[in-house]
């Protein structure tokens, strides 16, 4: 049996979709295992990528994705790093992971992250399931920094909004979907506000069947909005309310109607992402701490 490890492009995106759903471990994980591929491979275009396959006999076991974040240049991420059941116990998650590193630290990266590379990610961290990840990555010399966790919403019972934009139409705020039309303005606040990163969210979540957004005004101008599935379908955020605007009741409103797109879709469960205050999901829909990821570093030298 010929075993390499080569650098793989998106036209290899069916074998390492194939991969995913066989390695992830985590059901909620592996279900989505095309659609985290292919929105990693879709990332935006100033991202710099680090992607390696290892293939035995011509098939693809193995994969490892890295990045380079798009605000610092001296951090780099690793995104996705997946090995076929079959093929573990040879060291090849360690050998994945040595190519992703020398590769990067040859770009001039100083530092490597296995954490999530926003705005395009799908995970935060490495899930404290995982634990076979969670060992390579203290084998390999990396410390966590840092802790981070997805909430989990039930959509089987999402409160209605109808309530809610009603007090909010009375206090002389619209609340709507996101469309074309509306989305230069509402890019420009959201930039404004709080970061490129959740613009980048916001204008990868319109015009797609598997991702939304909803957005309060105020004479015209945008106040607050809720994006989902930008980069997975069953993950909520991100979502903000302009300061102004805070206790208005926006938010719960916005979270309400992601959920019930999310549901529509099909889903059962939906993952709030990164989720930020805690009590006020957990009152607003009875969402749950569910997953929680560690976040590890180390410093890597340059070639």
């Amino acid at each position: 049996m010929t075993m390499e490890i080569t650098q793989y492009t998106p036209v290899d995106r069916d074998d390492v979709a194939a991969l995913c759903a066989r390695a992830l471990d985590l059901p909620e994980d592996a279900a989505e295992a095309p659609a985290l591929v292919a929105r990693l491979d879709s990332a935006p275009e100033a991202r710099t990528w680090t992607r390696f396959a290892a293939r035995l006999d011509g098939r693809v076991v193995g994969v490892v994705n890295g990045s380079i974040s798009q605000r610092d240049a001296r951090i780099g991420h690793v995104d996705l790093l997946a090995v076929d059941p079959q093929a573990r116990g040879r060291g090849l998650a360690r050998s994945l992971l040595d190519a992703a590193e020398k590769h990067l630290a040859g770009l001039g990266v100083t530092e490597i992250r296995l954490s999530g590379n926003p705005p395009c990610y799908v995970w935060p961290g490495v899930d404290v399931r995982y634990t076979p990840a969670v060992c390579l990555a203290e084998a390999a010399g990396y410390q966590r920094f840092d802790l981070a966790w997805n909430m989990s919403a039930d959509l089987t019972s999402v409160p209605s909004p109808e309530a809610g934009e009603a007090r909010l139409a009375a206090a002389g705020i619209e609340v709507r979907r996101l469309a074309g039309d509306d989305l230069p303005a509402v890019r420009a606040w959201v930039r404004r506000t709080w970061n490129a990163s959740w613009e980048w969210e916001v204008a990868e979540s319109v015009g797609r069947s598997d991702a939304g957004c909803h957005v309060a005004l105020r004479d015209g101008e945008p106040i607050g909005f809720a994006a989902w599935g930008a980069n997975r379908p069953s993950l909520f955020g991100p979502m903000g309310t302009d300061p102004a605007a805070e206790g208005t009741g926006i938010g719960g409103v916005l979270l309400r109607r992601c959920l019930l797109d999310q549901r529509a879709f099909g889903l059962g469960t939906a993952e709030i992402g990164w989720a930020g205050p805690i009590r006020f999901y957990s009152r607003s829909v009875g969402a749950r701490v569910e997953r929680v990821f560690l976040l590890f570093r180390k410093a890597v030298t340059q070639p």
